[in-house]
């Protein structure tokens, strides 16, 4: 049981909240040392000048006494005086220094000799104290009058000394329980960051092991170590997926790259054997084909990795949305009058975005050509539609098509790397325009949406493809 509480307490020792509290809490422990002493040194200060103001006064009422009657009167008024509670210290002496009157029973030698303030605090031994030889400080200012007299009006240093013991131990007693106070929370405080951490350690060994579905444990506080959390878990978000991309990648292009590289080695291997010109010719234009349709595969594989990695973050400028979607627009309009599908637009005009031209403009072709692909397969008159409206916070721009859809089930697929509703691979394509364009609207800091057209027909609903661009602040 004392190893383990040896071996927590190193363990939040090794803490860097944990050291730096006890930093703070050996700081507060000597700026509160300080404080203590500055503040008994100035209550006695300011008590012994008050003293001393208060014995000033009383030395111009004697003076003021012993001019109106004299000797006598002084004498009277010192008796009086020196009788009440709590009474300052009376002396009246003779020339030769014998004492006539008073509440002192004796002085040191040499201390009435001097007038005015002593210089150093004296002994004295007052009436009151019955039996008792304990020896007093006291300071004094002694007056001489015109007849010889000396008069010493003082008082015990003791009320300040008290004062100052008093004080200074309630501020010994507060600050102690401050201190202990302060050590209590300082444990609490540091054992509960410490089982925090513990707890953000355990996810991250998991994580490490290769469970990147793991995820650092998020309170309610919405103090640094949950915004700290947030943060890792948008990161291992990310990086998880990023790592399925890389996986499905890899499958995926082990699959579908597979049977382009054998035909484009059949292909070569028949152009190899062919002894007729024309026929070797068209055997190697079939492979100049198939190459193509590689490198097409590849650029569009490194496009969103580009994209994904943020390498064209910087390139963001002010596009106009609404030029390019119907430049767009009339580029493929040829290629779908030849398919036999008819293009029409309903753009809203002065929509502007911040992004990237080149990328925007890709994604809304990859859009188009998807559509102009398979419009023409749900309906007897397939039509497509390019649509860009601006609400308060977003831009939507969406291309519609009549087609037979995309299940609902599958929406979430079809985004993905190389995949393909057309299981046969029938159709030419890679199965890599959907994934750039969602590449490109994460890199603008929107979204993708599919939805069908037409939610109430189940021949051909339609697919509708949006793109949610974010409005441009200022």
């Amino acid at each position: 049981m004392f190893s383990r509480i040896v071996k927590r307490a190193r363990l939040m020792f090794r803490s860097t909240a944990v050291r730096l509290s006890a930093l703070y809490i050996l700081l507060f422990a000597i700026c509160a040392g300080f404080l203590v002493i500055y503040v008994t040194a100035l209550s006695e200060k300011t008590l012994v000048q008050q003293t001393r103001q208060t014995i000033t006064e009383e030395v111009a009422d004697i003076q003021r006494a012993y001019e109106r009657g004299g000797v006598n009167l002084l004498l009277r008024i010192m008796e009086r005086r020196a009788r009440q509670p709590g009474a300052n210290l009376y002396v009246i002496a003779g020339p030769n220094g014998e004492m006539l009157a008073g509440n002192v029973s004796s002085v040191q030698p040499g201390v009435l000799d001097q007038e005015g303030w002593t210089n150093m605090p004296f002994s004295y031994e007052p009436y009151a104290e019955i039996g008792g030889s304990r020896k007093h400080l006291a300071i004094a200012n002694v007056l001489r009058v015109d007849n010889g007299l000396r008069v010493m009006i003082g008082r015990d240093l003791g009320d300040p000394s008290r004062f100052r013991y008093i004080v200074r131990q309630a501020l010994m007693v507060a600050l102690a329980i401050m201190g202990l106070g302060a050590l209590v929370i300082w444990f609490g405080i540091g054992r509960n960051a410490l089982k925090r951490i513990d707890r953000m350690s355990a996810a991250s060994q998991k994580i490490m092991a290769g469970d990147l579905s793991q995820r650092l444990p998020v309170g309610r506080s919405g103090d640094e170590f949950d915004r700290m959390s947030g943060s890792l878990n948008a990161m291992l978000g990310r990086i998880e997926k990023l790592n399925e991309g890389l996986r499905q990648v890899s499958d995926n292009i082990a699959h579908d790259l597979k049977t382009p590289l054998t035909r484009l080695r059949n292909k070569a291997a028949d152009a190899l054997g062919e002894d007729d010109e024309d026929a070797r010719r068209a055997a190697l234009e079939g492979i100049i084909a198939e190459s193509d349709q590689l490198i097409r595969t590849f650029n569009a594989l490194l496009m969103i990795s580009r994209v994904e990695a943020g390498s064209i973050a910087a390139e963001m400028s002010s596009v106009d949305l609404s030029a390019v979607s119907a430049d767009s627009a009339e580029l493929y309009e040829p290629v779908a009058e030849e398919a036999g599908i008819t293009l029409t637009t309903e753009i809203d005009q002065g929509i502007a975005v911040n992004g990237n031209r080149e990328l925007i403009g890709q994604a809304i072709f990859n859009l188009l050509d998807n559509a102009i692909k398979y419009a023409s397969e749900g309906s007897q008159s397939p039509i497509i539609q390019v649509k860009l409206t601006s609400a308060t916070d977003e831009v939507r721009l969406s291309v519609c098509d009549n087609g037979p859809g995309v299940p609902a089930d599958k929406r979430g697929e079809v985004t993905k790397r190389f995949f393909r509703l057309d299981a046969s691979r029938s159709k030419p394509g890679t199965g890599l325009g959907l994934s750039l364009v969602e590449a490109v609207m994460e890199l603008h800091g929107g979204k993708l949406e599919l939805s069908a057209t037409d939610e109430t027909e189940t021949e051909a609903p339609g697919l509708t493809v949006t793109m949610v661009f974010p409005v441009v602040k200022g």
